[in-house]
């Protein structure tokens, strides 16, 4: 036997040894485990991550001439760790024991080269060559759309099969796969960036109404959502347990006349189109049996006549006491349709807190009730813990599939606390607070313990669009709908990019809503442990410097379009304006932001509201809150800053926006004080127009 083999069988196990022993199940794990031969492999014994897939492994898609080669080589997987020398001078994902998505993703690698193989003619693992996996690499790379990420995890994948043959007891010789020799960089694409550096902001156009309604739902109409889901267990509970009796009879009858003495309608549901009597409402509300309701309303002429000429819906007592504007947002809550607004309602707190904490999806979805107490004194910040668990490992270095608790909690301010708050209303202490057994509201959901899936949160992000912009009509506010993204469905993965643009690029807008915006990059920043890679200091590192090159692109293009730049930065603008074409089209990576950002003559940030640039320096900011201040605080713009830039185009927006002040305060309605002031307004915003005009510099008059 290699010096490398680990202690495991030296022959392949029966076919009804069980897959994972019980000395690897995760805390807790009592479900079923799988069999040496059955068809399919369930990872849940090794998986305590809530928010990843329920991973099965699946033999059948397997060439059958190399199904069993695979299949005890993944046992390996599953069973044994790795060598400590496999692990010398590699990256440290690649551990000794995987994760339980690591050992499927793995397979499926496998999988995938197991058929291209046969497509070759090649029957056993023990036939390939040196020459199949560079084929095989050449091949990847010829894909639509490759890039170096997903090809190198193929790769990866590959080597872990050339290992894990190498510590079998039984080895099929593969060869070593050639980029363990020669080097990884020549088997994969060209680099480009990837990941969330490429992915789209959600457009302010959509994000704002989004947010909005997100935030109205948890703040506003969370108490009336949930006491109307109280009322509708209260009452489905009765109707669950009320036995058919003579009693309950007497008391149907007497409800259904009442009904007709007055002229109520009856209460129904909408099933596939069809009006029929709402049996577990008015069970519950009579203390009868389901059974009686049916048979009354469905087989007595008179109730169902009635039923048929008085259709009506099934309002609950509870009261509505939240509002939009001035206006109650709803005039009741019907019984059939509280599981619904639960569901909008477990909707909005994902939205506020995935975009307002910076968190990745995943990381929302591992957070349990509990997670964010309330701090020990007046003054202190909310904070909320969280598992890790793509990155946890135990003292070994090996994977470790239970979790670790973050070494640095996220900071959370107020909207995410609020949002945390309703959800521990809705699951009990220490559970999940994305559950998906919580978060069905009647349906029939999982009963295992985990989050709900990514799929099933997008769905409802789209769902919960839909009925607030319904919603957005019905109170006559058109201006609230939330129009369609130009880059597609929201989706689950965009909220920590889009907080990353907004921070850098909209300082005191959109999330200014109820929340200073100034503290936004530092609460959200302070919220993420040292380890870089797990944090959102990246992301908003390059949308800042984005930001910045825009900029930069939009002054050169100013300039030599015979535009003029004005104010006491003016020159500053100007030299910095002159290095935008080295920066023109580059989609930036982390080190290419910082490297953009550190070079004090480049930094040039546009403020909108303000109609200025900035050209940041430090020394001369009467912005800066602190020392070290790498940014400006855009939302405290100072007039007499000499740091301000101004371009022709602004001198247009502060022109535009004097007459917008001038058209308001010539209201009849408007009060002389008021309008007076908006004149005032109008008149010193038309004044830095000129001034811009006298003193602009244009291209003849810049310094050579």
């Amino acid at each position: 036997m290699s010096t490398l083999t680990a202690e495991i069988p030296l022959t392949a196990p029966a076919a009804d040894t069980p897959v994972i022993p019980t000395a690897l199940f995760v805390n807790g794990y009592t479900g079923p485990v799988a069999r040496y031969g059955d068809d399919a492999w369930s990872m849940d014994p090794i998986n305590a991550n809530p928010s990843t897939e329920r991973a099965r492994v699946l033999w059948l898609p397997f060439p059958a001439s190399m199904r069993g080669e695979c299949r005890y080589l993944a046992w390996l997987m599953i069973n044994i760790a790795l060598p400590d020398i496999f692990l010398e001078g590699r990256p440290p994902s690649m551990r000794t024991r995987q994760s339980a998505a690591t050992i499927y993703r793995t397979v499926l690698q496998w999988r995938r080269f197991a058929i291209w193989l046969a497509k070759q003619g090649v029957t056993s693992l023990m036939a390939c060559t040196d020459e199949h996996f560079r084929d095989y690499a050449l091949s990847l790379n010829r894909r639509p759309k490759a890039n170096r990420n997903t090809v190198s995890a193929e790769l990866v994948g590959l080597t872990r099969l050339w290992m894990f043959d190498r510590t079998s007891p039984a080895p099929l010789h593969l060869p070593e796969p050639p980029w363990e020799r020669e080097g990884i960089d020549d088997f994969l694409p060209a680099a480009s960036a990837g990941g969330e550096n490429i992915t789209e902001a959600i457009s302010p156009g959509t994000m704002g109404p989004l947010l909005i309604w997100a935030l109205r739902v948890v703040d506003d109409f969370a108490q009336d959502i949930l006491a109307a889901w109280a009322e509708n267990r209260r009452l489905t509970g009765i109707a669950k347990t009320s036995p058919r009796t003579k009693e309950g009879l007497a008391r149907l009858n007497t409800y259904l006349a009442d009904l007709a003495e007055h002229g109520r309608p009856m209460p129904t549901i909408n099933v596939n189109g069809r009006r029929l009597a709402a049996s577990l409402y008015i069970a519950g509300l009579t203390e009868s049996a389901v059974v009686q309701i049916h048979i009354a309303t469905s087989h007595r002429r008179r109730w169902k006549e009635y039923l048929a000429a008085h259709p009506g819906g099934c309002p609950l007592p509870s009261p509505i006491k939240g509002t939009v504007g001035e206006a109650s947002w709803a005039p009741s809550i019907d019984f059939d349709e509280v599981p619904l607004l639960m569901r909008h309602l477990g909707t909005a707190c994902f939205i506020v807190l995935t975009y307002l904490t910076g968190m990745r999806p995943g990381e929302v979805l591992g957070l349990r009730s509990g997670c964010c107490p309330n701090p020990d004194g007046p003054g202190q910040r909310h904070v909320i813990h969280g598992y890790v668990y793509k990155t946890a490992v135990d003292e070994d270095g090996n994977h470790l599939s239970t979790g670790e608790l973050r070494d640095v909690p996220w900071v959370a301010i107020a909207p995410a606390v609020a949002a945390i708050r309703v959800l521990e209303r809705i699951v009990p202490a220490g559970e999940l607070l994305f559950g998906s057994q919580f978060h069905q509201f009647g349906g029939f959901g999982q009963r295992t313990h985990v989050a709900l899936r990514a799929e099933t949160l997008r769905e409802r992000v789209e769902h919960f669009v839909d009925w607030a912009s319904q919603l957005a009509l019905r109170l006559d506010r058109p201006r609230e709908v939330i129009p369609p993204d130009p880059h597609g469905a929201i989706g689950t993965g965009r909220f920590r990019r889009t907080l990353a643009w907004h921070i850098a690029r909209r300082p005191g807008g959109l999330i200014a809503l109820a929340i200073q915006y100034g503290h936004m990059r530092t609460a959200v920043s302070a919220g993420y442990a040292s380890r870089s890679r797990d944090g959102i200091h990246d992301l908003l590192d390059i949308e800042t410097a984005r930001a910045t090159a825009d900029t930069l692109a939009t002054l050169a293009a100013d300039r030599a379009a015979g535009g003029g730049i004005s104010g006491p930065a003016a020159r500053r603008a100007i030299l910095a304006a002159d290095q935008a074409p080295a920066f023109e089209g580059i989609i930036f990576t982390a080190n290419q932001a910082r490297k953009l950002l550190t070079n004090s003559t480049l930094a040039v940030h546009d403020n909108t509201n303000a109609f200025l640039t900035c050209v940041y320096n430090p020394d001369k900011a009467l912005c800066r809150l602190r020392a070290g201040q790498a940014t400006p605080s855009l939302d405290r713009c100072v007039s007499s800053c000499a740091n301000i830039a101004r371009t022709d185009q602004h001198a247009v927006q502060l022109t535009l926006k004097a007459d917008e002040f001038d058209k308001q305060a010539a209201g009849e309605l408007l009060p002389e004080p008021l309008a007076g002031r908006l004149r005032d307004h109008a008149a010193g915003l038309r004044d830095l127009a000129e001034k811009h005009y006298r003193e602009r510099i244009t291209i003849p008059e810049a310094p050579a």
